[in-house]
C-alpha cells in the first residue's frame, strides 16, 4: 500500500494537482493493483473509510476468537457456562436474533463441553451414577429446551434468558 501512495504522490508532485486528483490517483492504483473497491468515489473521506472497513472487519474476527477462547476457557474450567457468554457476544457482535444466538451458542458449546467430558474423565474426576442420573435429565431438559426455542417468540426468550443469568448469579454470591 506504501507502494501505491508513493507512486501517487510522484504523480501528484509532478501534476501539481489538486488533493482530489492525488486520491483520484490512489483510487485508479488500488483498483489497478486489487482489482476492487468497496465505494466508488474515492475521495478523502471514501480513502479512508475503506481501510477502516478492511480493519474493522479484522477487528470484529479477532474480538470473536479472543471471545471463543474466553467461553472456551470457562466451559473447560466450571464445566459449562460458556453459552451465558456467547449468547450476547453472538447478538451484540454478530446480530443474531435470540433464536440463532442460542442455537448457535449451542452447536458452539457441545464439541467444547465434549472436550472438557475427556479430560475430566481422564482426570478420574467422572463418577458414573450422577452422569446416567443428571444425563437422563439433561437430554429431556434439551428436547424440551430446543422444542420451547422453536415456538417461543425472541422476546420471550431473552427475557427468560435474562432471568436464569440473574438467578445464577445470586445463587453465586449466596
Amino acid at each position: 500500500m506504501k507502494s501505491i501512495i508513493a507512486e501517487a504522490a510522484k504523480t501528484y508532485k509532478y501534476s501539481r494537482g489538486s488533493v482530489s486528483s492525488f486520491l483520484n490517483n490512489v483510487q485508479a492504483m488500488v483498483k489497478k493493483r486489487f482489482g476492487y473497491l468497496k465505494r466508488g468515489n474515492f475521495g478523502s473521506k471514501g480513502y479512508f473509510q475503506f481501510f477502516k472497513q478492511k480493519n474493522k472487519k479484522s477487528l470484529k474476527y479477532l474480538f470473536l476468537i479472543l471471545s471463543g477462547t474466553i467461553i472456551g476457557l470457562l466451559n473447560g474450567f466450571f464445566g459449562g457456562g460458556g453459552g451465558m457468554v456467547c449468547v450476547p457476544i453472538l447478538e451484540k457482535v454478530l446480530n443474531l436474533d435470540s433464536k440463532h444466538a442460542h442455537a448457535t451458542a449451542i452447536a458452539v458449546i457441545l464439541p467444547i463441553s465434549l472436550i472438557s467430558a475427556s479430560i475430566y474423565v481422564y482426570n478420574g474426576f467422572l463418577q458414573s451414577q450422577p452422569l446416567l442420573i443428571v444425563g437422563a435429565g439433561v437430554v429431556a431438559g434439551g428436547v424440551l429446551g430446543s422444542y420451547a426455542l422453536k415456538v417461543l417468540p425472541p422476546k420471550a426468550i431473552k427475557i427468560i434468558f435474562a432471568i436464569v443469568m440473574f438467578a445464577g448469579g445470586i445463587k453465586l454470591i449466596i
